[in-house]
């Protein structure tokens, strides 16, 4: 039987290693995580701190020991792989707990070591009271600093959807709030329309949002726990600080050990998570994607892509024939009462790609008017100029927006075009929808906007063809 080794824990490579010992029972798979825990619900963590009283321990879904005895699996907590030796098919290993090292062997290896929160360069990013938010352990390292020393005040570094969750989080526990974002607005690569509503709600929870800002220092008071937070408009107190500007993903095991990087810095990976070289796959945040709109490689770490990922991965390590069918960048967070969705380019990507295309707004609600409930949904899509296909959409709404965004996703991975999408046949009862749901007058008033936009394009052209003959009739 084969020795299966997965690089990493949490989505991907418990995916990985669990579709390994279904697929082949038998197969000796051993899972090396660095970490105390081997699979926990990370996207839990902001959640999880609103409520004093929950361990942080319930966010682990399935524990090492679960692991061995029902999944067959040897799950090595505390092992870091230090080197990956592709020719002689061996892993360099430390036990960390044993302050040891030793060498292992497989057959097949899956990386799956996920992705790292960046820290800002600036000088104090390394204080006490001073945080990321990435692993279980962050979680566990902010909650007790808000049980030992009670902060009455927070500042947010990054206007993400981590960031935006954690100013939920931090209100909840009766922490005044800052939030500190270098763009111009915040949620980045959101339209304007709707990063407009979700700073509209962060004010209206008494969120102070500053925009187009830059960190310089963190330094301390000597009254612990106050920070001093010093940007190129002011300095002000605070008692804790999150950074919350983004993540990488974790390569530099892979790119040692000549593994291929793709253009966004993750791994390059085909269809069945293979890499460059034979006998490695890869997958979760570590990973690129292949965007079904685009046809183009890409890196968009989610924890849905990474379990899906690391099944697939995990399946073909032990002979399978199984693929990645892509991503369309299906994402949503909440902020206070409001949902936050989208799926596909924004505005961003459509300008980065040199994409032509028409972006047309619309405002619905939830439910019909005769039922309690029903809250407006801002709704903007964008769509390929000519064809009326859809590119992307994003919403924005107190209820409904989940399962909307999810219809949309549908839609892009099918290559729909507005039309379409406007014809699909809806389930409506009061409760739950309009008689016209608003994807589909979301699509009825984008099609208008392209046919608005092909007409004035039209007109254009003819006035500027008239203005040429006349020139050359002069």
């Amino acid at each position: 039987m084969p020795t299966i080794v997965v690089i990493g824990g949490v989505a991907a490579g418990t995916s990985a290693a669990s579709q390994a010992t279904r697929r082949l029972p038998g197969a000796e798979v051993i899972l090396l995580e660095r970490g105390a825990a081997v699979s926990y619900g990370a996207c839990g963590i902001p959640y999880n701190l609103q409520d004093p009283l929950r361990l942080i321990e319930d966010l682990v879904v399935v524990s090492a020991e679960k692991f061995r005895e029902e999944r067959h699996v040897d799950v090595r907590l505390r092992h870091q792989v230090l080197a990956i030796e592709p020719g002689a098919r061996r892993l360099r290993v430390s036990d960390l707990a044993q302050s040891k090292e030793y060498a292992l062997e497989y057959d097949e290896l899956v990386i799956s070591t996920g992705a790292s929160a960046v820290p800002i360069d600036v000088p104090g990013h390394d204080l006490p009271g001073v945080f990321l938010l990435r692993e279980l352990s962050d979680g566990a390292d902010i909650k007790r600093y808000l049980a030992e020393f009670k902060p009455r005040s927070a500042s947010i570094v990054g206007g993400g959807y981590i960031g935006m969750e954690m100013a939920e989080s931090l209100r909840a526990r009766g922490l005044s709030v800052r939030v500190l974002e270098k763009s111009d607005g915040v949620i980045p690569g959101f339209d304007p329309q709707i990063v407009q509503l979700v700073r509209d709600e962060l004010v209206q929870h008494e969120v102070a949002v500053e925009t187009g800002i830059q960190l310089k220092s963190i330094e301390r008071t000597g009254e612990s726990p106050s920070l001093s937070v010093h940007t190129d408009r002011a300095r002000f107190t605070t008692d804790l600080v999150l950074i919350a500007t983004g993540i990488k993903p974790n390569v530099d095991l892979a790119k040692a050990a000549g593994v291929r990087l793709g253009a966004s810095g993750a791994i390059a990976v085909d269809d069945h998570q293979r890499t460059n070289l034979p006998h490695i796959f890869a997958a979760g945040d570590c990973a690129e994607a292949t965007h079904r709109v685009t046809g183009k490689q890409v890196w968009i770490p989610l924890g849905t892509t990474a379990n899906r990922q690391g099944k697939v991965a995990g399946a073909n390590a032990v002979g399978g024939d199984e693929r990645h069918a892509g991503v369309v960048g299906t994402g949503i967070f909440r902020v206070f009462e409001m949902q936050v969705a989208r799926t596909g380019l924004g505005p961003s990507d459509l300008k980065k790609l040199g994409i032509d295309a028409v972006v047309a707004g619309s405002k619905s609600y939830s439910r019909a008017s005769s039922v309690p409930g029903g809250k407006l949904i801002r709704t903007v899509l964008f769509v390929e100029r000519g064809s009326g296909r859809l590119l992307g959409a994003q919403m924005a709404g107190h209820d409904g927006v989940g399962g909307r965004i999810d219809v949309f996703a549908t839609a892009l991975s099918a290559g729909m075009t507005v039309q379409q999408i406007e014809g699909l046949d809806f389930a409506y009862a009061p409760p739950f929808a309009p008689v016209y749901d608003p994807i589909s007058i979301a699509a009825t008033v984008a099609k208008k906007a392209l046919k608005d936009s092909t007409n004035e394009k039209s007109e254009n052209s003819a006035k500027k063809e008239k203005s040429g003959d006349g020139e050359r009739d002069g």
